[in-house]
Formats: C-alpha cells, structure tokens, sequence
C-alpha cells in the first residue's frame, strides 16, 4: 500500500496541484492552499463574500430525499458546523470535501461532519484505486475506509483534468485577481495615511540661498508629515516660507487605470467562484438586466451543480444504510426559479395535445 503521490521528495507525497489548487507557478501570488485561503478568504472581502453566498445558498437551497431521516440527518449539524455550507466551501476554495460518518452505537449513521480537506491524502491500492483516506492532525494519523457499501468517509471533488483522485478548487484561478485586489486596496490606504492621496508638492526655489540644508530639509519634513498628512488635517492651511511654493498635483491617467484595475480584477474574483458581479454590488456589470435575473443565474449556474454533486455524493454514501437512498434539490421550492417554474406549468397547461399522465410527469408531479 503506498500515498498517492509519493514521487521522488515531493512534500507531503501529493503532487504540486492537488496540495495547492494549482499546478502552475502563479509569480508573486501565494501557491500553497493555507496561503491562497489567508490571501482570498481571509483577507479579500469580494472573494470571502462570493464563496459565502454560495455556500450558504447551497445550505438553505430546500432537500427532496427518499427517506426523511435521510434529509435530517443531512441538514443537522454536527459539533456546530453545517455540514451542506462547510462541505460547498470546502469543494469552492479547496476542490474536494471529505464528509465523515460518525456512527452510533448500534452500527448506525449519528452525524455526518466535514473534514479539512488539506489534511486529508488519498491512498490507493496496487491498481490505483482509492482504498482509504488518511486524516492527519499533528502527528495523529487516522485512517478512514473508503470500501464497502459502508464507507466511514464521502469524498466530494470537483473536476480536475490531471489528477485521477483530487479535485482543483476556485483560488489558483481567482489568486491573480486576488493579488492585484488586495494591492489596490494597500495602496488605497498607503494614500489616505498620506491624507488621501499626494495633492500637491513643496518646490524649493533656492534663489541665490543655494540649496536647503539637511537640517532645514528634516525639520521641514517633519512639520509637513505632523501637521498635514492623516484625515484629521485635511484642509488645514499651509504656511510658506521665502523660496518655497505649492505645486497642486492633479490625477494621473495611470492612477485612474489603476482604480478601474481594482474594478477588473474584483470582478475577475466573482467570475472564478460563479457569482454574477451584480450579486456583489460591483459596478460596470451589465450582463444581467436586474438583480432578480442575476440571483436566477446564480443558482442555475452555480447553487444548483454544486448542490447535486454534493447530494448525490453523500446519497451515495448512505446507501448502504438507507436502501435506495437520494438527495436533491426541491426545485418547486426554490424561491429564486418561480418564475421559471410557473412559465413551466403555463406552458404545460396549454398544451392540449397532451394527457393528463403526461402533463404530470413533464412538471415532475407523481414521478
């Protein structure tokens, strides 16, 4: 039995791309998935707020489930965490959720909990097939079956083209876009520090005086940065002594394509996690004719694969104690596709040419 990925002294035996969520070298940006997630999650308020409006969109989005504790046992949560919220960030930032299923004392499922998937590695069997997962805490190590129609854990993944058993997330994607956002936003308080940006400029016209001394220079200096920098001085009025003038310094056109650069790259973050920029108050999004289509677009697009893929991995899972088990969502009571929902029965309403049995079907009534 060997980790996959144990090749020659790579860290950890995982290759570069599933440890990370990228297997290409970003420059400047953070490659390793704790760096990206402080960078992204932790530090970018765009990135942090589309991963959290997806995530719990897919926490509240309402469960059909062939049997109804099958539906509770997934909505319950276990030692505090939502489960379907944890489980969607996890497959957004990391690209796979581990799901752990804690058993009772009589052999059946009492909760279901997800893990950190970066603690988390795959092993596999001669042939390459995963066998078990291993979970490392410190210098604990756990090892959780993945065989038999009663698996102790779920593994959920999101696609990734060259790796066979993990998952690539959103933040190699979204890691340029985050950089140059959480730049922006260091340069836009390095200018209000310097009360809000540099209007103007001290010249110095030496006259037939020469050149300032270096102490004349420090001791000028000092006043400018006590008694004109910060927010609590704008405004004040500035004396001038012989050979000294204010230059007024207007807007570069570079620093006006450095504003909308900060735009860019904050919509570039909403486009790599599936969150239309309308949702997240971004300015110059006119792809959506209004919030309502967008919010719609949002849980077509985004809310509802990631939902499925999360239910039907853990249905999966449970199957070997819930015969026949199924999850999914309940698209009748998705709030935000009503009015698809109702074009859908007008439509099938007025087509005469159908029976009733096939009315019924077509709008999912009596499957």
């Amino acid at each position: 039995m060997r980790l996959f990925g144990r090749r020659g002294a790579r860290e950890g035996g995982r290759p570069a791309l599933s440890r990370t969520g990228t297997g290409v070298a970003l420059g400047e940006w953070p490659r390793s998935y704790e760096a990206q997630v402080r960078e992204a999650f932790a530090g970018n308020a765009i990135a942090q707020r589309a991963v959290k409006l997806v995530a719990e969109s897919v926490a509240a989005a309402p469960i059909a489930a062939s049997v109804p504790a099958l539906a509770t046992l997934v909505a319950a949560r276990s030692g505090g965490q939502a489960l379907l919220e944890s489980a969607a960030a996890q497959v957004l930032l990391h690209g796979n959720a581990y799901v752990q299923l804690l058993r009772d004392g009589g052999g059946g499922v009492a909760a279901l909990y997800a893990l950190r998937p970066e603690r988390v590695t795959v092993e596999l069997d001669a042939s390459g097939w995963p066998t078990a997962y291993v979970y490392r805490v410190g210098e604990r190590r756990t090892r959780l079956d993945a065989e038999g129609p009663r698996p102790d854990v779920v593994h959920i993944r999101s696609f990734n083209p060259v790796d066979d058993h993990y998952g690539m997330g959103c933040l190699g994607a979204a890691a340029g876009a985050v950089a140059v956002h959480n730049a922006a936003a260091r340069w836009n308080k390095a200018l209000l520090d310097n009360a809000a940006r540099p209007s103007g400029a001290l010249v110095y016209d030496p006259g037939d005086g020469g050149a300032l001394a270096p102490d004349q220079f420090e001791r000028l200096k000092a006043e400018m940065e006590a008694g004109f920098a910060g927010a609590g001085n704008a405004g004040r009025p500035m004396l001038l002594e012989g050979g000294l003038r204010w230059q007024p310094l207007s807007l570069s056109p570079a620093d006006m394509d450095f504003v909308g650069l900060k735009a860019a790259a904050a919509r570039d973050i909403a486009l790599a996690f599936g969150v239309p920029p309308m949702l997240l108050g971004l300015p110059g999004d006119a792809t959506y004719a209004n919030y309502r289509e967008a919010n719609r677009a949002l849980w077509r697009l985004t809310v509802l694969p990631l939902a499925e893929t999360i239910l039907a991995a853990l249905a999966q899972g449970l199957d070997g104690w819930f015969e026949d088990a199924s999850l999914s969502v309940d698209l009748d009571r998705v709030a935000a596709l009503s009015e698809d929902r109702e074009r859908l029965w007008a439509s099938v309403a007025a087509a005469g040419f159908l029976s009733d049995e096939e009315k019924r079907m077509m709008v999912g009534v009596g499957r």
